[in-house]
This record gives C-alpha cells, sequence and structure tokens, in this order.
C-alpha cells in the first residue's frame, strides 16, 4: 500500500473550513480520486495527499457550498453537494460492519433475556438498542444494570441504527435489544460509534468558522 502523505505533520491537523487544529481522532481526512471528486477516506488509509474537516456533518456540507476543498488541494475539484450525507453513510456502514466483526467472534447476544443475562454477569461492554426500542424495555435494562453494582465498569449504551441494520450485522431478524462482552472488539465497535455521534452533532460554536 502506498504511504498516505498529508499536509500536515505531527500531532495535530488543520480543518480547511474553521482553520482550527485538532486531533486527527476528531476529525475526517479526505482525498482525491483519479478523476478530482473528493472521497472521504474514513479509514485514514488512502493514497496521496489529504485535506482535513473537524468531524461534523454540518462542516463537510459548509466545505462543499464555500467550495473548501478547491482551496485545500490547491485545484479545481468536484465535490458532490451530498457529499455530507454520503459520509454519514460510510460512517454508519463502518459501525455495522465493526458490529458483525464482534458477532463472528462471538461476542454479541441479541434479546431481552440473553441481554439480561450478559449484564449479569458483569462482562458486559456495550448495550445496544435500536432507534424503535420501546420505552419499557429500555427503563428495564437500566434496571438490570442499575441492580450490578459489582460491575466496576458500567457499559456504554448506544442507540445508533435501526432495527434492520442491527439485523444486518448480526444475522438475525427483529433485533431490539443487544450486548456485547467486553474486550479489543467492543473497543473497536464503540471507537466507530462514537465518531458516528460526533458526525451527528451540532458544530459547537468554538468550532465554527
Amino acid at each position: 500500500m502506498a504511504r498516505v502523505k498529508d499536509d500536515e505533520e505531527g500531532p495535530e491537523r488543520t480543518c480547511i473550513v474553521t482553520r482550527r487544529k485538532s486531533d486527527p481522532d476528531h476529525m475526517l481526512r479526505f482525498v482525491l480520486a483519479p478523476d478530482l471528486s473528493v472521497v472521504p477516506d474514513i479509514r485514514r488509509k488512502l493514497p496521496g495527499r489529504g485535506v482535513w474537516i473537524l468531524a461534523h456533518a454540518g462542516l463537510v456540507a459548509e466545505a462543499v457550498k464555500k467550495q473548501a476543498f478547491a482551496r485545500g488541494f490547491k485545484t479545481k475539484v468536484a465535490a458532490s453537494p451530498t457529499l455530507a450525507a454520503e459520509t454519514e453513510d460510510l460512517l454508519t456502514r463502518d459501525c455495522i460492519q465493526a458490529l458483525s466483526m464482534a458477532n463472528k467472534a462471538g461476542i454479541v447476544v441479541a434479546g431481552f433475556a440473553k441481554v439480561e443475562a450478559a449484564i449479569a454477569s458483569g462482562k458486559t461492554g456495550a448495550i445496544l438498542h435500536a432507534v424503535e426500542a420501546g420505552e419499557d424495555g429500555i427503563r428495564k435494562i437500566e434496571g438490570a444494570l442499575r441492580r450490578q453494582v459489582d460491575q466496576a465498569v458500567h457499559p456504554d449504551v448506544i442507540k445508533l441504527f435501526p432495527s434492520l441494520q442491527l439485523d444486518l450485522a448480526l444475522g438475525r431478524t427483529n433485533v431490539i435489544h443487544a450486548a456485547l462482552a467486553g474486550g479489543p472488539a467492543c473497543k473497536a465497535f464503540l471507537a466507530r460509534c462514537q465518531r458516528l455521534m460526533l458526525y451527528r452533532s451540532e458544530v459547537p460554536s468554538s468550532a465554527d468558522a
């Protein structure tokens, strides 16, 4: 694989929209395809010079509107008007792929009873609720978490994906609640979820251009 080349060295990158510097983990990298179209590089592995934007959908949309990519790459580029939505789709698929890999590793259980049992084991690293999960089911699982007083680290609770996407990742139907055991695969999934949550969040005033 070709070596990735960026326009900056060191621990921080500069957002082409706000001109603010930040840790690359809080940003998204974009590169140019051979046809000069702007491509999200969510894994930061694509070759070529990259430009960076703070990881918020609003800033990606602004970069397209204000032609920040052309200025960042110092050439005429083709930035899709739907680039912000396309980037969110890639980030979502990255989360689902990580969940699928965790499932293949055997650390995921689905169904209310199995989730309760996983919580009681004290080894749960994450709880998943489908976006259409009912408040009653969520409240009961929260109660199970509160009862597990011996658990040193409370699991992260994720409510980002509709049941259909959870079905796809886990290879079963009508997934409303699920749980992941702690470990590297769970941490990898949670890191991707945190990035997606950041991307969907509003741009903080401190990051405004």
